[in-house]
């Protein structure tokens, strides 16, 4: 029988055993709602704990006047310690934010910097290379503090300013930072645009330069390709991804963005494919019912628009809290 695990060896490839989903929405999930109480934001971070993932991205530290749904990211900070399991991120875009963020007491930073020029200005006021020289300088002052500086490359596939992305440009930015002393790299599909031969093209471009580097995805899912592009990323062993419950998100920079691949979706998506999450499928349903309440509308992946079936309840229990779903 001709499966996805023999052709991906016939091609010279294994699937991946487990992977490790990165859960995004308190973050990026967030940022263009309406604020969210600190309590109900703890009471989300809580859900999303029960579900078994190991990683959140919790908050940035960027100006409150461009993000006000993140206004409160120091004291979101002073609460992680109820998680000792999960081990929590922060972006910033900046060295002030960077700062602030460590101040506050998180030291895993991710910095994100934006592939294109178009998009850099409209992100963070700056050029690429202007965000290249503070990105040296983020990353000496995390590993002065003891901490982990990952870089997250913004509208590596495409701008909604400046067009396509090539991943000769993004591999020359990776390649600064990695000099720099990046410790983790993350590309994103921050429109959502990308498709599988251009995935494998850039990780193709960048991962045997810097084979010990910790690559991972972003990926939107405005034209429904983000699963098909997880698909491509595991077939040459990518085994890091993130996502957000019920398909939050989006940038507020970029425009027509839609929000992140869900995270339900994800793990129904490798769990059925024989390739372990470590995330409970129930569990991730009653956060997406909880942040669905909070915010007082339906959310966005597959599986919440999908009648309740054995093995998931995501729709049964939202129907309990909001009408017409």
């Amino acid at each position: 029988m001709i499966t996805l695990k023999s052709l991906a060896e016939l091609a010279g490839h294994k699937l991946p055993t487990a992977v490790d989903i990165r859960e995004v929405g308190p973050r990026d999930g967030l940022q263009l709602e309406e604020a969210l109480s600190l309590e109900q934001k703890i009471e989300f971070i809580d859900a999303l704990a029960r579900t078994g993932v190991r990683r959140i991205e919790v908050t940035s530290f960027v100006s409150p006047t461009a993000v006000p749904a993140l206004a409160d990211a120091h004291d979101l900070v002073q609460e992680l310690d109820r998680w000792p399991h999960i081990e929590f991120c922060a972006l910033v875009a900046g060295y002030g934010g960077a700062k602030r963020a460590l101040a506050a007491g998180i030291t895993h930073l991710q910095y994100v910097i934006s592939a294109s020029d178009g998009h850099a200005q409209a992100n963070a006021g700056k050029t690429v290379q202007e965000s290249v020289h503070a990105g040296r300088a983020i990353i000496d002052l995390v590993h002065r503090s003891s901490g982990i500086c990952e870089v997250i490359i913004a509208t590596a596939f495409d701008c909604p300013f400046d067009g396509p992305t090539e991943p000769a440009q993004v591999a020359g930015i990776v390649s600064q930072l990695v000099v720099a002393g990046a410790d983790r790299l993350t590309l994103a599909d921050t429109i959502g645009t990308a498709t599988p031969d251009r995935v494998l093209d850039l990780l193709q471009a960048i991962r045997p330069l810097y084979p010990d580097l910790a690559v991972g995805l972003h990926l939107h899912n405005t034209r429904d390709t983000a699963m098909a592009n997880v698909l491509a990323a595991l077939l040459i062993g990518v085994t890091d991804f993130d996502a957000a419950v019920g398909g939050l998100g989006g940038c507020p920079f970029a425009p027509g963005a839609s929000g992140n691949l869900a995270t339900e979706d994800l793990v129904n998506f490798l769990e059925d494919m024989g390739i372990s999450t470590g995330i409970d499928l129930d569990a991730t349903g009653e956060a997406g019912s909880l942040v669905a309440g909070f915010l007082d509308r339906p959310l966005n992946s597959a599986l919440s628009k999908c009648s309740p079936r054995i093995g998931f309840t995501y729709a049964t229990h939202r129907n309990h809290s909001l009408t017409g779903i």
